[in-house]
């Protein structure tokens, strides 16, 4: 099993940084996840490159 990932995200509402976990042994995701600020839903697509390097986009859910 693999450990969890920390990246850092800016959330598309309040614009503060976030801290977010992500699994690198699904190599691409789509989920919603709460700011930990605001509460507003953000709308998080990872993917993950060759050397498991995260490559995340985070968007308001309602873009």
């Amino acid at each position: 099993m693999s450990a969890l990932d920390s990246v850092l995200i800016q959330c598309p509402y309040c614009w503060e940084t976030l801290d977010i976990s992500v699994d690198p042994s699904v190599p691409e995701q789509e989920y919603v996840e709460d700011c930990q600020v605001c509460c507003r839903p953000i709308l998080l697509h990872v993917a993950f490159d060759e050397d498991l390097t995260p490559h995340l986009d985070a968007r308001a859910e309602n873009e």
